[in-house]
């Protein structure tokens, strides 16, 4: 278990420049929080480049970009894009002739998926095929790389890949009562852990959100040993996620939204990070706030914990600035409620007891319970209901603000990075809106 290290104080340091080279290391597909280390990129001077994960054929085969696909992706990113697939994960891989894991899991259905076995010979010697793939099409896309980063040249490497979800009907079934589910359709983070079905799914997740990290700094030591020669260095970030210091009771208390099933995964990313900083090598995994994602919203309460952030823009320094916001979000209720309701609510909701036995750091990650459920679905049900667009909600709000203030604080961090871990809390988010804002 990592210990708590939280990043307390701005970082004014930054050691790229124009003809430096950022690497995106994870497809764009949207807003997310890598767009804003892209900003700072871009204002730095620096070449972008990115990876593409690839397609899929519909026979599961792994293709590159069409032509069309490409201009899209390289539009979007507003770089070039190496045209390699580096899809991470072995749910579609297997030796010729053998079932993929998906495959097997065809025949894993709502009533029998607790009971139903895999062969676990063959979840191996996918994972071998999957990992094989992955590290060979990353030899190729390394050697790209190290040909467009000029000489003596700063790179910094942002890791973005996540996920590992096969695509198998029953687990969004499952995935809906787990993490959305009430009274007779809850159902315990626990059972999926302990089946077959959960224990194929997390090995998934640490080979696409951890262990791509640590081929990356592996892939990319000859560019390091090159650089260090000419006067270059190179630096690596990653997202994490390990829950987040909040204001609660007018303290910063930390706190976690329970069941996150890839905190397995993302602790195995942190232990990648810090033995890569053993060996000297500057790479470091972020651990962000929650914030609403397309990928977070079956995760129904994961966004409660962003609603204090309001509290710590006003008391990090946000003056008149942090005021609008208020109003802002003030302007995204229904008529006849007002924000102080909303957010006795979720003082009343940190101040559950049954929400406080789960701010357990040690027992990280925890499994969920159905009181547990009752209350946080419930109470993020409650005020989603208070809004007047379900589209419009304070926590996309409050998100965007995440985003923004995360980027400046990881690309400054980075180049002179106190440690492999760091949290970034909502103290220093709002400390970095409030210097961006309020002046």
């Amino acid at each position: 278990m990592t210990s708590l290290t939280p990043l307390r104080e701005l970082p004014a340091a930054n050691i790229f420049r124009q003809g430096d080279v950022f690497v995106l290391f994870g497809e764009l597909f949207g807003r997310g929080y890598v767009n804003g280390l892209l900003d700072e990129a871009r204002r730095a001077g620096m070449t972008i480049l990115g990876i593409t994960v690839g397609r899929r054929n519909e026979d599961h085969s792994l293709r590159a970009l069409t032509p069309e696909e490409h201009a899209a992706a390289e539009a979007n990113l507003g770089g070039r894009i190496i045209n390699l697939p580096l899809m991470a994960g072995f749910d579609l891989d297997a030796p010729s002739g053998m079932p993929t894991p998906t495959d097997q899991l065809a025949s894993f259905k709502l009533n029998n998926w607790q009971e139903a076995k895999l062969d676990w010979d063959q979840i191996e010697a996918s994972r071998q095929v999957g990992v094989k793939r992955f590290k060979d099409t990353l030899a190729q896309v390394m050697s790209e790389i190290e040909a467009a980063v000029p000489k003596g040249a700063n790179v910094f490497f942002a890791h973005t890949m996540a996920g590992g979800i096969p695509k198998t009907k029953v687990f969004l079934a499952i995935a809906n009562r787990i993490y959305k589910g009430r009274g007779d359709r809850f159902l315990s983070s626990r059972a999926l852990i302990d089946s077959d079905l959960g224990k194929m799914i997390l090995m998934n997740f640490d080979e696409v959100t951890a262990n791509t990290f640590a081929h990356l700094i592996e892939a990319s030591a000859g560019l390091r040993e090159r650089l260090a020669g000419e006067g270059g260095e190179v630096r690596y970030s990653a997202y994490g996620y390990h829950g987040t210091e909040i204001l609660i009771n007018g303290d910063y208390q930390w706190q976690t939204y329970t069941n996150y099933t890839q905190g397995y995964a993302k602790m195995r990313l942190e232990s990648h990070a810090e033995a890569a900083w053993q060996q000297g090598v500057k790479a470091t995994v972020f651990n962000c706030p929650e914030i609403r994602t397309n990928s977070s919203d079956i995760f129904v309460g994961v966004e409660l914990s962003l609603f204090p952030l309001l509290h710590a823009l006003k008391r990090e320094g946000g003056g008149e600035w942090a005021e609008q916001q208020c109003q802002h979000c003030q302007s995204l209720l229904e008529e006849g409620t007002s924000l102080e309701e909303i957010l006795k609510m979720i003082e009343d909701y940190n101040n559950d007891a049954t929400i406080a036995k789960f701010r357990n750091y040690e027992a990280w990650p925890m499994d969920n319970n159905a009181e547990l459920a009752e209350v946080m679905v419930g109470t993020s049900e409650a005020i989603t209901k208070l809004h007047k667009d379900r589209k419009a909600l304070i926590t996309d709000h409050l998100s965007a603000l995440v985003l923004e203030g995360t980027g400046p604080l990881m690309f400054h961090e980075v180049s002179a990075p106190h440690g492999p871990v760091l949290w970034l809390n909502h103290d220093i988010i709002a400390k970095q809106l409030a210097r961006l804002h309020a002046g």
